[in-house]
């Protein structure tokens, strides 16, 4: 029997979003860990705002409706906030009634800098790792780092010459802009929509573009992610960054590994790890030159299984550049870019755990 599309009438319920959620969904597993790591950074959320004054947005919400942009793959604030009207997971997630209004978009740009300026994203990035460590999810002796290009938000159409004090064109948008016989270098050239960005390309015969380089250092146990450092495009950003994140990461000194690609296999970048206590697992780059990886490492059985393990970073990267919407980047600089880096890390890193809470032992 055909049925009827009969019109929706007004009608009372007393229900709450967490009735409406299933008790075995996924996102349960990641709000209790976000909820358990931000309730630690409640006294860094007090000194954040005045005593007087009217109320804001709390942070744990920005914070959570983070996660749930890079886990939902939602390309923009504005689209969030439009779709936290009518989502009552969102709203679960978020600890609010069915019938809290959604926050406007607006909010996100108005505290952004209040989070940059007290390292918030940081601190929520350390807080869910020292969860991790806690659980014992995390190594302390074995790592892995590798680099990529995040394209920036930002057209080749911007390149300027720096002495170039000529103001932007008006009236058409997509201007034509003919480059034919002109050699543009970083050295040279900028963007006027983004300064900070560089022109890169990934190999040899490949479209060169706008770009941030973004660096991700792993433990090897479970793969999830130690340190993440978004900088500019350069030609020895990737080592730069490495040595960075191990001078800030590392506790004791204590010997250590660090597997990588053979794009970091230099006389000087090894022996700035083992000055450091570091172990290079780095694979070797043979290609007409010769190797600073030499059998004294490659001897060993740890260093294959280094190079096995160091491949999985590779699955950070597509997930942050797919699922956590990181194809383009979609703010302007590298203080911007590192904080949604942190916060797409952060949502990574939830994932892992939670599915490895669900793993049986």
């Amino acid at each position: 029997m055909r049925g009827r599309e009969d019109e929706q009438g007004a009608m009372l319920l007393s229900i709450t979003p967490d009735e409406l959620v299933p008790r075995n969904h996924p996102i349960r597993r990641v709000r209790a860990i976000t909820d358990e790591a931000l309730k630690a950074l409640s006294p860094a959320f007090a000194g954040m705002y005045s005593d007087i004054g009217r109320p804001s947005i709390a942070p744990e919400r920005l914070l959570k409706a983070s996660i749930l942009m890079a886990l939902y793959s939602i390309r923009s604030e504005r689209q969030f906030c439009e779709r936290l009207q009518y989502d009552l997971l969102f709203k679960w997630f978020l600890n609010m009634n069915i019938a809290t209004p959604a926050f406007d978009h607006a909010s996100f740009s108005k505290n952004r800098e209040r989070l940059v300026k007290h390292k918030v994203a940081e601190q929520f990035f350390a807080a869910v790792v020292a969860e991790a460590t806690k659980a014992k999810l995390t190594s302390d002796e074995h790592f892995t780092v590798d680099g990529t290009l995040l394209q920036a938000w930002a057209s080749l159409k911007s390149v300027k010459p720096r002495d170039d004090d000529e103001p932007p064109p008006t009236g058409r948008k997509n201007v034509d802009v003919d480059f034919h016989g002109q050699r543009r270098t970083n050295e040279t050239h900028r963007s006027t929509t983004d300064p900070e960005a560089r022109i890169a390309r990934k190999g040899r015969g490949q479209e060169a573009r706008l770009c941030f380089g973004g660096h991700v250092l792993m433990e090897n146990r479970n793969g999830l992610v130690i340190d993440v450092l978004v900088t500019q495009a350069t030609g020895t950003a990737e080592r730069d960054a490495t040595l960075l994140m191990l001078d800030r990461r590392r506790g004791a000194r204590k010997r250590v590994t660090l597997g990588a690609d053979k794009g970091y296999d230099t006389r000087a970048f090894i022996q700035a790890l083992r000055e450091r206590g570091v172990t290079p697992h780095v694979a070797q780059h043979t290609t007409k030159r010769r190797s600073a990886i030499d059998g004294r490492t490659t001897q060993h059985e740890g260093y294959r299984l280094s190079q096995r393990v160091r491949k999985r970073v590779e699955e950070i990267f597509g997930w942050m550049k797919t699922v956590g919407g990181g194809r383009k980047l979609r703010y302007i600089g590298t203080t911007k870019n590192q904080l949604w880096a942190t916060l797409t890390a952060t949502a990574y890193n939830l994932v892992r755990m939670a599915n490895l809470y669900a793993a049986p032992a």
